[in-house]
Order: structure tokens, then C-alpha cells, then sequence
């Protein structure tokens, strides 16, 4: 079950002049919290904007003798709610509601994971990096972004085991790594083409365009997908069916779904992508 809670800001980490990593003491929440879900927040005492808005967990954050701590959350500056989680400072206090939503579902050896990411898409791939590492599952981080001073947190997933495969759409390479100039979804392709007798199971997260191709080359290359959407929420509760997506089962006609409630994690070959229902078929 969720907790609405006042989290006291722990540290508000500045990666770059937009992006930031706010750490929230949140015990409450970081115990309940699985790979995928998130939860609804905003500065207390703000009132422009009037509604939370929701944010995956990032971090499931522990103290120094290893006891759950809190939760943090991957912020991009690009309106008035994220602009103002970018400013706050230790010590400030935030409205958080959560867990929420439907999580990933991990997968184990000898089956392989493998975790697409597009910017702050990588949110969710924190928690879910940890709980793979821990079942031991093989996983690849495909990790994209426009500059390579937009790939962020890289040793983070490298300290867990995981393989990086790193894109950026100006050919810019971060130290030390190699880096292919293009879209994330060229070298999983090429791991597509060459996937194992065990399979994988394909986790995306990032802009519709991005999850919309991921799952039509999970399936071209009969591989299962599980993709985390990105929509506007006013509750995050499903009250107020801001949030729907049209998902349908088999030859089933399409159904419209909450995606707070029935999401944000879906089976990426039961979601109905724009280009679908226009006629046009997934490219």
C-alpha cells in the first residue's frame, strides 16, 4: 500500500545545469518500493502548480549499517514543477505519495535482461539493475542521449555487473567508454540479431517514439518486451483518467487503461502505439 508522507530533502545533487538527483528521507516508501513504480511529489507550501507530479524511484537509498533510508529521484529541468525540485535545497520538505503502479517483473538466468533507456528514462532502471544483480540475471544497460554529457550515473551500473551500450545522437563519448553515434535502438538491434538460445527480456523506458520501436524489434525478433510509459498524471490514483493508453489482449479490440493503475510497466505487445492505430505499423 502507498503512504502520503512530508519527505525532508536529504541532498539535491546537481549533475548538470538541468539535470539533478533529489534524495528524499523517505523510510516509509523506500521499503515498499519495487523496480518500475513511482510515486507523486511536490514542495510543500507551493501551490503553482496546484498537482503533484509523478516521478519513477530512482534509488532505493540506505543508510551506513544498510537500513532503508529513503528514495531518490532523477529530475530534468523543463517546466515549473521539475524547476522547482531543482532548487530545493537540504532541509526543504515535499509532499510524497507512493509506491505506485505496477512494477517490472525480473527475469532470471539463463534468461537475459536487457534494460533501454532514452535521458531520464534511466529512472527506473536504478532500483531494477539492483534486483537483477542480486538474482544474478546477465543484464545490458542500452543507455542513449543527445550529448555524452547527458549519460548519466554510468559507474553506478557498472559497480552491479552490468554491460553498458551507450548511444549519443552527436557521436560525443564519455571518458573512457565506448560510445556508438546514433539511436539506442541500433546496437540492441545488433544484440537482437544475435540473442541467445535462452532469450531476453527487453525493459524500456524514455519518449514514446523510443519505447513504440523497442517493442516492435522485441517482436520482430520474438523477444518479450515490458515498457514504462510516460504520461501526464493529476492523482496518480486513477481518479481523474488523465493518464489512459489503449491497450488490448490478443485480437481483442482496444481498451483504454489508467496507466497509474494498470501501469506505468506494460507488456509492450499488448500496447496500441500511435503509429499503429493510424494505419501506418510499427516501423
Amino acid at each position: 500500500m502507498p503512504v502520503d508522507i512530508e519527505a525532508t530533502v536529504i541532498a539535491n545533487e546537481r549533475l548538470s545545469s538541468d539535470y539533478s538527483v533529489l534524495s528524499l528521507r523517505a523510510p516509509e516508501v523506500g521499503r515498499r518500493t519495487q523496480p518500475g513504480q513511482f510515486i507523486m511529489v511536490k514542495p510543500v507550501g507551493v501551490t503553482d502548480p496546484l498537482l503533484r507530479r509523478p516521478f519513477s524511484v530512482f534509488e532505493v537509498l540506505r543508510d551506513a549499517t544498510g537500513n532503508i533510508a529513503g528514495i531518490s529521484l532523477l529530475n530534468k529541468r523543463a517546466g515549473r514543477s521539475t524547476r522547482k525540485l531543482y532548487e530545493l535545497e537540504p532541509g526543504d520538505v515535499v509532499s510524497c505519495l507512493g509506491p505506485l503502479g505496477v512494477p517490472f517483473k525480473p527475469v532470471q538466468a539463463p534468461v537475459e535482461a536487457w534494460m533501454v533507456a532514452g535521458g531520464v528514462g534511466l529512472a527506473p532502471f536504478a532500483t531494477l539493475a539492483e534486483t537483477l544483480s542480486a538474482l544474478g540475471t546477465p543484464a545490458t544497460l542500452f543507455y542513449g542521449a543527445r550529448t555524452a554529457g547527458e549519460l548519466f550515473y554510468l559507474e553506478f551500473f557498472e559497480r552491479r555487473g552490468i554491460t553498458l551500450a551507450l548511444t549519443t545522437e552527436d557521436g560525443g563519448r564519455p571518458s573512457g567508454r565506448p560510445c556508438v553515434k546514433g539511436l539506442v535502438t541500433v546496437p540492441l538491434e545488433a544484440a537482437l540479431q544475435s540473442a541467445g538460445p535462452a532469450g531476453a527480456m527487453v525493459y524500456a523506458c524514455g519518449p514514446e517514439p523510443m519505447l513504440e520501436a523497442v517493442a516492435g524489434l522485441a517482436a520482430r525478433y520474438h523477444q518479450p518486451s515490458q515498457v514504462s510509459v510516460e504520461r501526464v498524471m493529476g492523482c496518480g490514483l486513477g481518479g481523474c483518467y488523465s493518464c489512459v493508453v489503449p491497450v488490448k489482449h490478443g485480437d481483442e479490440h482496444a481498451n483504454l487503461v489508467r496507466s497509474c493503475i494498470s501501469g506505468p510497466v506494460f507488456d509492450g505487445a499488448e500496447l496500441v502505439w500511435p503509429s499503429t492505430s493510424s494505419g501506418q505499423g510499427t516501423p
